[in-house]
């Protein structure tokens, strides 16, 4: 008589079930030589998930899905801001995943990580969430950029899997594998309502359009006094201003706590970069500070960030 699965093994093999046909195996051709990493099937269509460094300098290519499809793949578009891109390929070579919301996330949540490094026809690793808000440094060529708001795990991640889903209990995908960050230590970005921003303007033209206000901050706590009429502990306090941006230009000054952008709190940095998506590009941009004692009002003209 076989034994009954335990619970925790029931919810693995379920979302393994589940996720498997949909993350395929991507095989990419480049300047550097041959690259590896996984993708996933996010429209019935064709369209498919992947990280941005998976396919960077990529000049052809091809995908292969769990039962052993093989197809060609085009890059429709990718975002190095948030290590994301978007691939075509054949319609119907694996059905879509369901997309879920990361934003729901809980440290200690179980999260189920699903790859197809090199072909191997899926590889299945479980954890938990060990912290919610991390930020990933990247380098492309000389260019160092941060992955904000990354999702770090103790799900081992294998060579290749970078691209691959990250789920939850419900087999959702909550997040795209994009990093190994050491021994027993994984890293994911969000699939939350800001991607699903960024892959609809890869989707329809094949880039990210950002708005630039050009400050950098850290959280620290509010007054007491500010933190009780506010009804938050937290505020962004400003430790750099890029001479001449948008935010210079306005009067935004080092050690300004920023308390609102754009109508809404803001308590981190991720706050203050959601705004930072096409919509805000030129339009005038309202930022409130607490600056010596007073909140202060400035609006910024925003300017469109360069890629480089």
């Amino acid at each position: 008589m076989t034994e009954p699965l335990d619970a925790y093994s029931r919810v693995v093999t379920t979302v393994a079930a589940a996720l498997r046909p949909s993350v395929l195996s991507v095989r990419v051709r480049g300047p550097r030589g041959e690259g590896a990493g996984s993708a996933v099937a996010f429209t019935d269509d064709g369209f498919l998930l992947t990280s941005a460094h998976v396919v960077d300098g990529a000049a052809g290519g091809g995908v292969t899905s769990a039962d052993g499809e093989e197809s060609p793949f085009d890059v429709v578009g990718a975002d190095r801001l948030s290590d994301l891109a978007v691939l075509r390929t054949r319609s119907g070579i694996a059905p879509p995943a369901t997309m879920g919301d990361a934003d729901s996330l809980q440290v200690g949540q179980l999260v189920v990580a699903v790859g197809n490094p090199l072909g191997l026809a899926g590889s299945v690793t479980a954890g938990v969430v060990s912290a919610l808000g991390r930020s990933l440094p990247t380098r492309s060529g000389r260019t160092l950029r941060v992955v904000d708001d990354v999702i770090q795990t103790d799900a081992a991640l294998n060579p290749g899997n970078s691209g691959g889903a990250l789920a939850d209990a419900t087999s959702s995908v909550v997040g795209v594998n994009t990093a190994v960050a050491g021994i027993g230590l994984g890293l994911a970005v969000p699939v939350n309502s800001t991607t699903r921003r960024i892959l609809a303007e890869l989707m329809a033209t094949g880039r990210v359009r950002r708005a630039w206000l050009g400050v950098g901050g850290l959280t620290v706590p509010l007054p007491a006094v500010l933190a009780e009429r506010l009804g938050r502990r937290t505020g962004l306090r400003v430790a750099e201003v890029v001479p001449g941006s948008p935010a210079a230009l306005a009067g935004v000054y080092l050690g300004d706590v920023v308390i609102a952008a754009g109508g809404e709190p803001v308590t981190t940095a991720q706050d203050l970069q959601r705004h930072m998506l096409g919509t805000e590009v030129g339009r005038r941009f309202s930022v409130t500070v607490f600056r010596r004692g007073a909140l202060v009002d400035v609006v910024a003209e925003l300017g469109e960030l360069k890629h480089t």
